[in-house]
């Protein structure tokens, strides 16, 4: 649902009576992941998608008779071959969807309106409902903030939740968008409540050392895939706007000092263009030993053996060379800025998504791959996502 929050946000805004239905579960090649959204308001305009086309229609059936009934209904669509082109996912995966309705005067809206309010500012805040269970409690809500405290709840009972607010907070902390489970209690004991958790985290940091034109085009790349873009360079004449339109923030400093000093974590891409040896050199001493998700510098092979000979003679252990993507990109046989500039978001890309780079013609490597860790958050804390 937070994947569509600006839209969404903007529908509370204009007093809409909606109803979203939100991917809280998948199994096999299904298309869209879990968070995914679909949302129909009272004239039947439709925003977002749960699964590419395939089951789109039976999802708007669904969101018209719960914003005409007021009940959340969790539904199941998977492949069947008599039925596979009409409501079944033809790729041959599996989708839970749950469909809320959030008229005017449904109970849960302030607390959705206040979800998507923070999502929509770029806010950090969870908002987990019930996507499984008594039918008393199907969908209802609670908002929790970073320092814990939160909005909402889950049918009056305390119990319940103060142990889906402490589990929340822990998957916001996180960012992780999924499922867990208690009982209608708050234990881990007797008959479970499936809880689905959606996280809004700010975008994932993407700084791009060096403003030279390949670093423009890398720029625009970044805006695409949802990277808040800094572009850094020592030297003022290239660092202007004029230059870079699309970048989220440009600084003028060396970009090892720069680097030391800003917020990094690990969704963090660190991209290293300046190939330049004064500039490289000091910078990826720091970059190399930072907990972010990935660090690629250009440059020829003669350049790459030259930087990583200096590194290691800088100290650098060969652990810490094996994190460097170098030279940087996939080989697309790229030539201009914007050809390389996709040749690097495409190996940013594999690296995110455990991806091979090779064509799937032929590989017979998976379409749809299961969430990496860094990408779930399991490992080191981090949406909006891209």
């Amino acid at each position: 649902m937070l994947d569509i929050a600006d839209a969404l946000n903007r529908w509370v805004e204009e007093g809409r009576d909606f109803a979203v239905a939100t991917v809280v579960a998948v199994g096999g090649s299904a298309p869209r992941p879990p968070g995914a959204a679909l949302a129909v308001d009272g004239e039947g305009t439709v925003i977002g998608s749960v699964s590419g086309g395939c089951v789109e229609g039976a999802v708007y059936d669904l969101c018209v008779q719960a914003l005409a009934d007021g009940a959340p209904v969790r539904e199941r669509f998977g492949y069947s071959d008599e039925d596979a082109f009409a409501v079944g996912l033809t790729c041959g995966g599996v989708i839970e969807v749950l469909v809320t309705p959030l008229g005017v005067d449904a109970p849960d809206r302030a607390v959705f309106a206040a979800a998507l309010s923070a999502a929509a500012g770029g806010g950090t805040a969870a908002i987990a409902r019930v996507a499984r269970g008594p039918a008393e409690l199907l969908g209802k809500a609670v908002l929790v903030h970073p320092d814990g405290s939160y909005e909402g709840g889950l049918g009056g009972r305390p119990d319940l939740d103060r142990t889906a607010v402490g589990e929340t907070r822990a998957m916001l902390d996180a960012g992780r968008t999924g499922e867990f489970e208690v009982s209608a209690d708050g234990s881990r004991c007797g008959v479970p409540l499936t809880l689905f958790v959606e996280s809004s985290v700010p975008p994932p940091r993407m700084i791009v050392f060096g403003a030279i034109d390949f670093a423009s085009a890398l720029a625009r790349a970044g805006k695409f895939l949802g990277y808040h873009v800094t572009v850094c360079d020592a030297r003022p004449v290239f660092a202007t706007r004029a230059r870079f339109p699309e970048a989220d923030e440009l600084v003028v400093d060396w970009p090892h000092r720069y680097l030391c000093g800003t917020a990094t974590d690990a969704r963090t891409v660190l991209c290293v263009l300046t190939h330049d040896a004064k500039f490289d050199i000091p910078l990826l001493e720091v970059a190399l030993r930072l907990p972010v998700a990935f660090v690629g510098a250009m440059g020829s092979r003669r350049t790459h053996e030259d930087r990583n000979r200096r590194l290691r003679e800088a100290g650098v252990t060969e652990g810490e060379l094996e994190r460097l993507h170098s030279p940087i990109g996939l080989d697309l046989g790229a030539r201009t800025p914007e050809e390389t500039a996709l040749s690097i978001a495409a190996e940013i890309v594999a690296a995110r998504r455990g991806g091979t780079g090779v064509p799937l013609t032929g590989s017979g490597a998976p379409i749809h791959r299961e969430a990496s860790v860094a990408e779930r958050g399991d490992g080191v804390t981090g949406t909006h996502a891209a």
